[in-house]
């Protein structure tokens, strides 16, 4: 018999200057048995990951403070965070900044508007990634 839970609970960081997407985001991930802990832009997400267990990062380009490569690049330079699968989800749809994005250190790039459903199955497959 096949479940729709999860096969493990994990702790999504949620990163937006919108409050609709995290809220979208958030309400997604958490009716699929995720845990969402957000922020408002990658300073704020820097911050928040230094003191908090994160196992996957999902995070917009276009913010203020510190935009979304920024933030990746900063992770990225944190051991603990070198293999935490970072997702950018954003309206940028160009070759060249998803070039940028893999450059940075982004495990995968999702563009706004998102489909639930393929948000939480490329969720699935990074994440299985990491404990297979």
């Amino acid at each position: 018999m096949e479940s729709t839970a999860p096969a493990m609970t994990i702790t999504i960081l949620a990163v937006d200057d919108s409050a609709s997407i995290r809220q979208m985001v958030s309400l997604t991930t958490t009716g699929a048995g995720h845990r969402c802990v957000t922020a408002t832009n990658g300073a704020e997400a820097l911050a928040l990951a230094q003191n908090t267990p994160i196992d996957l990062v999902l995070t917009d380009q276009n913010m203020p403070v510190m935009d979304g490569l920024t933030l990746v690049r900063s992770l990225r330079a944190i051991p603990r965070f070198s293999s935490i699968p970072i997702l950018v989800l954003t309206t940028e749809t160009g070759e060249e900044m998803r070039a940028r994005g893999r450059s940075a250190g982004a495990t995968g790039w999702l563009t706004k508007p998102f489909d639930p459903a393929t948000l939480l199955a490329v969720i699935d497959r990074v994440t299985a990634r990491r404990v297979a």
